[in-house]
């Protein structure tokens, strides 16, 4: 609820400060006293466009300032994804600088105005006739009829359900995209990856290839130069061997006169070890190496496969070109995942297809459950309220499609007079028909759901007599469940009230300013009496007003 409002350099206004209680609260005032200063006030609280013609002195700050009781409204997710302190009491503030920007503020920090917009429709609703023409609208007509069917836990789950739909179909659409763009790089690159996989290359040892290939491709240049060696070592009056053996046995005799030699004799004897050994291996090689023109030419085009494939990828070693292959198959791999992943998303959109038409079922069901009982109450509201012929048809139609709340059509059609025919609201009430119809459908959404503190802007427009009272009274009886204000004209209205304020204006030598003041007994019963009278208030006037009082 509303608790408190302060005003300070807006319009007629140099500073307000006033404080509201729950129930019903009346606002009167003569016209031009300043009525719609409030509203306009409020407006900009509530995140609406500043004229800056309506700034009462453009040299200094105009501010707006609500203080509101929100514990019943559970709104703490909302400030919480807004990243606001959340306060029971909570304060929302709008500054007009004098350079003209402006600022938003809830519980002293700033926000957006389009923040200040939504958390505003969840406090306040402002009512005038131009305002009932959201009873027009679609998702208006649902909340009554969802209010009074109690759908909130299907809707959530209805809603939730959409979301993973929705996202389902996007994703599919990703997938197909994907397959249908990858479809010729994956051809290629499935070629390249088993050309790759087909020349068994990735697991050689290059390096013993082109060492294996240099040694067929040089075959009998080698066995030459090992022959030669072999010459060297064991030639009969010049080989290394036999002149290292003469050279043993001699210092064999030193070392035999003098243990100085025994050191020479035993590095001689090593030497001849050692080159007894070389001369080994070179036999051994000389044994085993031959020509092999077969196997010289298969390494040949291994070698050439390999040397293919490093240039055509444009890298230098089989490592490099692993890291190739694992890429290409990560390639190849994605597009068969794809299909996986098409099936995968495709059972889930299929499971919360059939989840979203089992929610709409009985979303459809408990809607229809309401109907005819709200198209009573309407009636009988409507002809309490002046429109004794109106005739109310609700109808919900199947829908083929997901709708954002369901799969219902919802039509509000209204036959105002007799022998006329059903035509939807926008086209079948007046701008008086439709605020009472608001009135109507208000007070019957306030025992079923909690609403936001309502403000009336001379809703009771055209109305006199017993409509009046009957329209006092569902106010009235309104405010039992929620916070109401009504500006009204009529006195009827005005008796009905908890509460009873009064705008005026004051003039002093160099200005106007409008005023709010909360009405004593005594001067509720001089307003009222003046409301029924005029300035000139008679006797009769006064008690017809304290009879209205009591």
């Amino acid at each position: 609820m509303l608790a408190q409002l302060y005003i300070k350099n807006y319009a007629l206004i140099d500073e307000l400060d006033v404080s509201f209680d729950e129930g019903l609260t009346i606002i009167t005032g003569e016209t031009g006293a300043g009525k719609s200063i409030l509203l306009g006030g409020l407006s900009l609280v509530l995140g609406k466009r500043v004229d800056f013609s309506n700034i009462k002195d453009s040299d200094k700050k105009s501010i707006i300032e609500c203080t509101f009781n929100i514990e019943a409204y559970n709104l703490q997710s909302f400030f919480d994804s807004h990243d606001l302190e959340y306060e029971q009491q909570t304060i929302v503030r709008r500054e007009v600088l004098p350079s003209g920007k402006s600022r938003g503020f809830v519980n002293d920090s700033p926000v957006s105005l389009s923040v200040l917009d939504t958390l505003g429709q969840q406090l306040i609703d402002i009512h005038s006739q131009h305002e009932t023409l959201s009873l027009t609208d679609d998702a208006f007509q649902f909340q009554i009829i969802d209010a009074l069917a109690q759908t909130h836990d299907l809707l959530k789950s209805y809603k939730s359900t959409l979301a993973d739909y929705k996202e389902n179909q996007k994703e599919l659409e990703l997938i197909r995209s994907q397959q249908q763009q990858s479809k010729n790089d994956y051809d290629y690159n499935s070629f390249l990856r088993q050309e790759i996989e087909e020349a068994q290359v990735l697991n050689l040892d290059l390096k013993a290839l082109e060492s294996q290939y240099e040694t067929l491709n040089n075959v009998d240049y080698i066995q030459s130069e090992l022959q030669f060696a072999q010459q060297i070592l064991s030639h009969e009056d010049v080989g290394i061997s036999t002149q290292l053996t003469e050279l043993k046995q001699r210092f064999n005799k030193l070392k035999d006169i003098s243990t100085e030699y025994t050191s020479l004799f035993e590095r001689i004897l090593s030497t001849q070890i050692e080159l007894d050994d070389i001369f080994t291996e070179i036999e051994h090689h000389q044994n085993t190496l031959e020509a092999n023109p077969q196997l010289l030419f298969d390494i040949e085009n291994q070698l050439k496969k390999v040397n293919d494939l490093l240039g055509k990828h444009n890298v230098q070693t089989i490592e490099d070109l692993k890291l190739v292959f694992d890429e290409l198959s990560e390639k190849v791999a994605h597009l068969t995942n794809l299909d996986a992943q098409l099936e995968s998303v495709n059972n889930l959109l299929n499971e919360n297809f059939k989840k979203l038409n089992n929610i709409s079922s009985t979303l459809s069901a408990k809607r229809k459950g309401v109907l005819t009982n709200l198209e009573d109450e309407l009636h009988l509201l409507l002809a309490a309220l002046g429109m004794p012929n109106a005739v109310f048809k609700i109808e919900l139609h199947p829908s083929t499609d997901f709708l954002f709340n369901g799969k219902d059509v919802l039509s509000f059609l209204l036959k105002a007079n007799k022998g006329g025919q059903f035509l939807p609201l926008k086209k079948g009430a007046s701008g008086g028909e439709l605020s009472r119809i608001m009135l109507a459908v208000k007070f019957i959404l306030s025992k079923h759901q909690k609403l936001p503190t309502i403000m009336f802007d001379e809703i009771d427009t055209g109305v006199s007599g017993e409509i009046s009272n009957k329209m006092a009274s569902i106010m009235q009886e309104m405010s039992q469940y929620m916070q109401v204000f009504t500006i009204t004209h009529l006195p009827q209205i005005a008796a009905k009230g908890a509460h009873h304020f009064k705008v005026f204006k004051v003039d002093d030598d160099s200005k106007t300013i409008t005023q709010l003041k909360k009405l004593n007994y005594n001067e509720r019963l001089e307003e009222i009496a003046q409301m029924l009278s005029g300035k000139e208030i008679s006797e009769t006037a006064k008690q017809h007003a304290q009879q209205l009082l009591n």
